[in-house]
């Protein structure tokens, strides 16, 4: 029996998808939980328009998340924090507090979208970090830990 997924099945297919699974599956399990609907030919057509819609709205968000890439690496940050003899930082630098410096500069990034390498650092220097603004789109974003001035 063909039907159209409402949702993911683990070993069935995705969202969406137009599978093919055995008739007692189909009637007693998923049609009856709502997890899944017959493939018939309206229901295919509307499939088919909404995948439509969802490829052109994933366009436009995917555009914007290439333009604020564009524009978060015009941006040049400059963490400063305390240090010790021979670079090393009293604490840390973190996806916080790059969040929290891009936030200074007037663009909101959520700190789990920033990804630093080693979670943390501990010393003076130039960095680079992911950071996710969508499924598709990730930019390196180079940035510098210097000592605070006194």
């Amino acid at each position: 029996m063909e039907i159209i997924l409402k949702e993911d099945i683990q070993n069935v297919g995705f969202k969406n998808d137009l599978v093919e699974v055995k008739n007692g599956y189909a009637r007693n399990f998923l049609i009856p939980q709502g997890k899944a609907i017959i493939a018939t030919n309206s229901a295919k057509k509307v499939l088919d328009e909404n995948l439509k819609q969802k490829a052109f709205k994933e366009k436009k968000i995917i555009k914007e998340a290439e333009s604020l890439g564009k524009k978060l690496l015009e941006i040049e940050i400059k963490i400063s924090s305390k240090v010790s003899s021979g670079d090393r930082l009293f604490g840390s630098v973190t996806s916080n507090d790059l969040s929290s410096a891009f936030e200074s500069k007037g663009e909101s990034i959520d700190k789990l979208l920033i990804s630093i390498p080693g979670r943390s650092i501990k010393r003076t220097g130039k960095y680079e970090a992911s950071i996710r603004l969508h499924r598709s789109v990730i930019i390196q974003y180079p940035f510098e830990v210097v000592p605070a001035k006194a």
